[in-house]
C-alpha cells in the first residue's frame, strides 16, 4: 500500500497521520473481529444442538480468550526487537483455519480447537495491528487508536446480526463462507505489511524521550503504580463485558422469552453502542488527557449498570445503550496511557493490555457461567453490577505523560 501523501523527509513523514494506512488496518480489525464475533453469537443455537451447560459455553469462551490472552504480550515483545511486518496477513490464516473447523465441527472438542485457532489468529493481529496504528497517527495517538479499535467493535457488533440472519437460517456449515472475509483481510493485511516495511519502520527512528520533550521521565514507582491500577480497570470493565458479549443473549431468552433473533438484535444495538464509545474516548483524550477519559469512563457506568438488572425489556435495551458508550470509551485512552508511559515498547504494551482484556473476558465468562448454573443468570447481573466501583482506583494514576509529545512505535 503506496502512501499518496508526499514525502519531502523522514521526519516530517512521522508527523503526518496516514488515514489510507488506519482506514485499512482498522477495516482488517473490522473483519478480523467480525468473523471471531461469531462464536458466542452461535452460542444459543450450539447449546440447543449440543445440549451444553452455561458452564460448557464458558469454558468454550475461556479456551478462545485465553489462547489470545497468553500470546499477545509474548508476540508484542518479540516484534518490539524484531518487527514483523507480514504477520498480520499469517495471523489472519490461524482465524480463517479456526472457521473452516468451527463450520464443521460436530463434537465439543472440536469446537474448542476451532476456539483456540481463532483466539492464535487475534493473538497475532492485535499487538501488530495496534503498532501499525500508532504509526500511522502522525502524534495523533488517541484518535489513531480509537480509529483503529472501532473498527473492532463494529465487527464484533455485525457478527450477531449475520449469525441471526445467515447463521442461525442456513446452519453451523454457513460459518464457512465467512472464510471469504478471512482471504479479503489477508490481502489487505498483506498491502498494511508493505507499507509498514517501506514506510512505517521510519516512523520508529524519531523518537524524542521525556527528558527531551521537557518532562521528567516516570519513576519505576510511577510506572508500577500506574499499570497495576490500569490491569485492575482492565478486569472491571472486560469481566462487566464477558457477562454481556457472552451471555445477554440468553438472559434475554431466560427472563424475557425473547426470540433468538430478538436477543441478536438487542446485542447489536448494544455492541454498536460499544464502537460508538470506542470511537469518541480517543479523541478526547487527547484533547483533555487520558486520565480524565479513564476515570470519567469506568465510574461513570456505575448508575445505569446497578439498574440494568431491574429493568424491564425495553428499558434493558436503552440501558445498554450508555452502559457501552461510557465503558467502551474507556480502551483507547488506556491503552494510549500505558505507551506513553512506557515509550519504545508499544508492541509489548497493546499485547499486554489487548491480551490481558482477552484474559479477563475468558475467565470472567467461565466463572459467571459456573455462576449462571448454579444461581442464574439474573444474580450475573445483579453482582456483575457493583464492577465499575473498581474505577475509583482511577484516581492513583500519576499524571505522566498526558501531554508529552512521544514519536514512538
Amino acid at each position: 500500500m503506496n502512501e499518496t501523501v508526499a514525502q519531502p523527509s523522514a521526519a516530517r513523514a512521522a508527523t503526518q497521520t496516514a488515514f489510507t494506512v488506519l482506514a485499512a488496518i482498522s477495516f482488517s480489525h473490522l473483519l478480523n473481529d467480525m468473523m471471531q464475533s461469531l462464536l458466542p453469537a452461535l452460542y444459543p443455537m450450539l447449546k440447543a444442538h449440543y445440549g451444553l451447560s452455561f458452564g460448557q459455553i464458558g469454558v468454550l469462551t475461556f479456551t478462545y480468550q485465553i489462547t489470545a490472552s497468553i500470546l499477545q504480550p509474548l508476540i508484542g515483545r518479540y516484534t518490539d526487537v524484531r518487527p514483523r511486518p507480514y504477520s498480520l496477513s499469517a495471523g489472519m490464516g490461524f482465524t480463517l483455519a479456526g472457521l473452516a473447523l468451527l463450520a464443521y465441527a460436530h463434537h465439543y472438542a472440536l469446537l474448542l480447537a476451532a476456539a483456540a485457532l481463532i483466539g492464535t489468529g487475534s493473538s497475532v493481529f492485535h499487538p501488530e495491528s495496534s503498532r501499525v496504528a500508532r504509526m500511522a497517527s502522525g502524534g495523533r495517538h488517541g484518535l489513531a487508536q480509537s480509529v483503529f479499535q472501532v473498527g473492532g467493535n463494529l465487527g464484533s457488533s455485525i457478527g450477531p446480526l449475520l449469525a441471526a440472519f445467515i447463521v442461525l437460517p442456513y446452519g453451523q456449515s454457513s460459518v464457512v463462507w465467512f472464510s471469504f472475509a478471512a482471504l479479503v483481510g489477508m490481502f489487505v493485511l498483506f498491502q498494511v505489511g508493505h507499507w509498514y516495511r517501506t514506510h512505517g519502520l521510519e516512523r520508529l527512528k524519531p523518537r524524542a524521550s521525556a527528558a527531551q520533550a521537557g518532562a521528567a521521565p516516570p519513576t519505576r514507582k510511577h510506572v508500577t503504580v500506574a499499570i497495576a491500577v490500569l490491569l485492575a480497570l482492565i478486569f472491571s470493565k472486560y469481566f462487566y463485558l464477558a457477562s454481556l458479549t457472552s451471555y445477554y443473549t440468553l438472559y434475554l431468552i431466560s427472563r424475557f422469552h425473547v426470540s433468538i433473533q430478538d436477543a441478536q438484535i438487542h446485542l447489536f444495538v448494544f455492541l454498536a453502542a460499544v464502537a460508538a464509545g470506542t470511537l469518541i474516548g480517543g479523541p478526547i483524550g487527547d484533547r483533555i488527557g487520558r486520565k480524565y477519559v479513564i476515570w470519567g469512563s469506568i465510574v461513570g457506568v456505575l448508575p445505569f449498570t446497578l439498574i440494568l438488572p431491574h429493568a424491564n425489556l425495553f428499558w434493558t435495551g436503552v440501558l445498554t445503550v450508555p452502559i457501552g458508550v461510557i465503558l467502551a470509551s474507556a480502551f483507547p485512552a488506556i491503552v494510549v496511557y500505558a505507551q506513553e508511559l512506557l515509550p519504545g515498547r508499544t508492541g509489548t504494551v497493546s499485547g499486554l493490555f489487548f491480551g490481558f482484556a482477552f484474559g479477563m473476558g475468558g475467565i470472567g465468562a467461565a466463572v459467571l457461567g459456573q455462576l449462571a448454573d448454579v444461581s442464574g443468570i439474573r444474580v450475573v447481573y445483579e453482582l456483575c453490577a457493583w464492577l465499575p466501583v473498581i474505577g475509583l482506583l482511577a484516581g492513583f494514576l500519576p499524571d505522566v505523560g498526558e501531554h508529552r509529545q512521544v514519536r514512538s512505535a
